[in-house]
């Protein structure tokens, strides 16, 4: 199986781009807890041992990502947005959606010169952006990106747990799996869930 490379950042590289982040989120699915987003610059020195370690997050486990996390920020020129869930129930997934990742890229400072997005097209976005389909498989930024944004909304969803023990937060992190939706049908929803994404359960 293969694993993300530079190859499209040396594609903007040989544009004349510099400064190139990939951003990826954290949460799109979940009927709990925020959308998080991240923005990731990854260092010029490429013979640095951790880059080889870097996947899609989903592709890792949350031991690995836990272990990558602290490398990646300690390294990285990198920015985390969060929008909530009442803003998600206010302005629907789709916005919030786009909102986050663009609110991630110009989170670094100063900008990055380009982007490297995963899949989706963000509108009105002041930077050229290369739009990959399955892009945390393919690319090395964008990757790390999506194990920022995955740690840090785990880290949330745990936080999340100590106030609202009653929905098994810190281990299915928002998702609606079945004991989640049990939990709901007996205890009702709390603020911290996405009331038009828990509709069908109620």
């Amino acid at each position: 199986m293969s694993r993300p490379s530079f190859e499209n950042e040396d594609i903007l590289i040989s544009n004349g781009f510099r400064r190139i982040a990939g951003v990826d989120e954290a949460g799109r699915g979940c009927i709990a807890g925020p959308i998080v987003a991240a923005s990731c610059i990854l260092p010029e020195d490429r013979t640095l041992p951790w880059l080889s370690e870097i996947n899609d997050s989903k592709q890792l486990t949350e031991q690995k990502r836990e272990e990558l996390y602290p490398l990646i920020i300690e390294n990285c020129e990198y920015a985390v947005a969060v929008i909530e869930a009442s803003e998600i129930d206010e302005r629907g997934i789709s916005a919030c959606g786009k909102d986050v990742l663009q609110n991630a890229l110009m989170g670094i400072n100063p900008p990055p010169e380009a982007a490297l997005v995963d899949f989706f097209k963000i509108p009105f976005l002041p930077i050229p952006q290369m739009n990959l389909t399955h892009g945390d498989a393919v690319s090395l930024s964008i990757a790390a990106a999506s194990i920022i944004a995955k740690v840090t909304r785990d880290h949330l969803m745990m936080e999340l747990d100590k106030e609202y023990p009653n929905y098994g937060f810190a281990k299915n992190k928002g998702y609606g799996t079945e004991e989640h939706e049990t939990a709901i049908k007996k205890y009702g929803i709390c603020s911290k869930h996405r009331k038009t994404f828990c509709t069908k359960i109620l």
